[in-house]
């Protein structure tokens, strides 16, 4: 167990309640509306919820709170089934549903219209909203508060029964219409939605409100501690209410924590949806979005999102981590756990003149780790190296091949550069060198050492390959307070290179599978567009943290 685990303060409310013998076995649950695709701040409360779950030898439950069908869809249920699942967790039992339990909620309903606790109201939604009140106000009583019971029971029947229009009726909780919660001021229980629902079909015209449901879910699941974010807070009252007025089986309880947001990025999932159906991005699992998929397809590994949530931490005070934390888990986890090879990003042909026959070199897959093994590699005199990495001429900071200077070939010989062509334009286009060794990984005998080392393919068995070089995808730290989020998008968040050239045997890498492309930074083979005759990268992560210098 993580130190940031232990300091959990969900943990240590948790462990009193079982050493009190209020609860015996721990019963958490993940319950997302299916109205969108999960992100980084989703993946906290899933570590949230099955790690408690786990620590204490309990069960989390996955539930989908599908009450607004309008907004969700199978694709959803579909995508938060596999995030989870690739994060690392599984459920209890079958997947659950707020569906299967519409026939109670609606029974449920018509109990605390029997108790003069709920009332069919015909205000439209502009009118309700004026008899609301404000937070400084208090609200006025519905005409309708005070309609009798069998008159409220035969309207809600008749709402059951498909009626009448949608927004001609609501149900509402008769509450207080002067409480200081907003919440507690007859919210609505039911509305009239005749939409065909993903689970239910056209069972229902009438549906229940999150609020409604939620609680109830809670108690018909035993759930012993409904973990919340702190919006959900002011809704606690609201959430008692129902479970004292109601014969549920079980009382829950719900506690909350502070939401995880992150700078450079935007959570908000009528915002993403924009970027979805604007195009800016292509689709819900692109490689720049917050998403679990977006991450995943990024190639962040899951481990290092989940280890990035323990050491954020829980608490009770909302605020907003750096990305660069979550960057530089990632960062970490990729440096141990991914195997290294080269890419030239911008092939510039380059010649070693007396290089008579090809060298078979065996280079290691990992500089620290043996276990990764070794690759073997063809060097023969055809090569390409990045364009990058050449200049005729240099001061002593350039670290690469210059005319008349030394520098190394990953895992090869040492070079000396002769002489370059260039193109009509000026353009340099091919490069000549001279092997200064001819052994791999010695030094030059007249001891003259190179410059640096760069990397290099093979011109007759690399593979061409497309790199998708992804950056952070809003230039601002904050895009959420700007009044355009749209505007703060970084212009600079996607850069595709065709052409470049990768080792041969990367037409074995599985999608999904990360390297390291020596000097570049982490690329993982794209999980849908890779293919052996086709390579496709994204970068992952660069080998540091440049956005600070580059954006400052």
């Amino acid at each position: 167990m993580s130190a940031a685990l232990r300091s959990n303060f969900l943990r240590t409310q948790i462990q009193a309640d079982l050493e009190s013998g209020s609860v015996s076995t721990v019963v958490t649950r993940f319950p997302p509306e299916p109205n969108g695709y999960l992100h980084i701040g989703h993946a906290k409360s899933i570590t949230v919820n099955f790690g408690l779950a786990d620590q204490f030898g309990g069960r989390c439950h996955l539930r989908f709170d599908d009450t607004n069908p309008e907004k969700e869809s199978q694709e959803f249920i579909n995508s938060i089934q596999e995030d989870v699942r690739w994060l690392g967790y599984q459920w209890d039992g079958e997947v659950r549903y707020a569906s299967s339990y519409f026939e109670q909620f609606f029974e449920w309903a018509l109990h605390l219209i029997d108790a003069s606790l709920a009332y069919v109201c015909d205000l439209s939604a502009e009118e309700a909203r004026s008899y609301r009140g404000t937070l400084t106000e208090p609200g006025q009583d519905s005409p309708y508060r005070n309609r009798p019971i069998e008159v409220n029971r035969e309207l809600f029947m008749q709402m059951r029964n498909g009626d009448f229009a949608d927004g001609e009726r609501v149900l509402r909780a008769k509450i207080d219409m002067a409480s200081s919660n907003m919440n507690l001021r007859d919210p609505i229980l039911y509305r009239i939605r005749h939409a065909t629902h993903h689970q239910t079909g056209n069972q229902w015209p009438i549906y229940p409100t999150y609020d409604f449901a939620h609680g109830q879910e809670d108690a018909i699941e035993g759930v012993t501690h409904s973990i919340c974010t702190l919006e959900f807070e002011d809704h606690r009252p609201l959430y008692d209410w129902f479970i004292e007025h109601l014969p549920v089986p079980h009382r829950p309880r719900q506690i909350e924590f502070a939401r995880l947001n992150t700078s450079y990025t935007i959570t908000s999932k009528r915002k993403l949806k924009q970027l979805v159906d604007e195009n800016i991005v292509t689709g819900w699992d692109d490689p720049r979005m917050p998403t679990i998929a977006g991450l995943r397809r990024r190639g962040y590994p899951a481990a290092a999102i989940r280890h990035f949530c323990e050491e954020v931490g829980t608490s009770r005070s909302d605020g907003t981590v750096d990305v660069a934390m979550l960057e530089s888990a990632v960062r970490d986890h990729l440096n141990q756990h991914a195997p290294r090879a080269m890419c030239v990003m911008q092939p510039l042909r380059l010649t070693l003149t007396n290089l008579a026959e090809s060298l078979v070199l065996t280079v290691p897959n990992h500089p620290a780790n043996p276990e990764f093994g070794s690759r073997e590699l063809v060097m023969g005199s055809e090569l390409y190296i990045d364009q990058a990495d050449f200049r005729e001429e240099a001061n002593k900071q350039f670290k690469r091949l210059v005319l008349g200077k030394r520098v190394r070939l990953r895992g090869g010989l040492v070079i000396e550069g002769e002489s370059c062509e260039k193109d009509a334009d000026g353009n340099v286009v091919h490069v000549l060198a001279r092997c200064v060794t001819s052994v791999p990984g010695t030094d030059p005998e007249d001891g003259v050492k190179p410059k640096g080392v760069i990397q290099w393919v093979s011109a007759d068995e690399g593979l061409a390959a497309t790199i998708r070089r992804y950056d952070r995808l809003f230039a601002v730290a904050e895009p959420s307070r700007e009044e355009d989020a749209l505007a703060a998008l970084n212009a600079q968040s996607l850069e595709v290179i065709e052409g470049a050239m990768v080792e041969p045997g990367l037409s074995e890498a599985e999608p999904e599978q990360v390297f390291q492309f020596e000097r570049e930074g982490y690329f993982v083979a794209d999980r849908y567009d890779h293919t052996a005759e086709a390579p496709v990268f994204n970068l992952t992560i660069g080998l540091r943290d440049t956005w600070s210098a580059t954006h400052g």
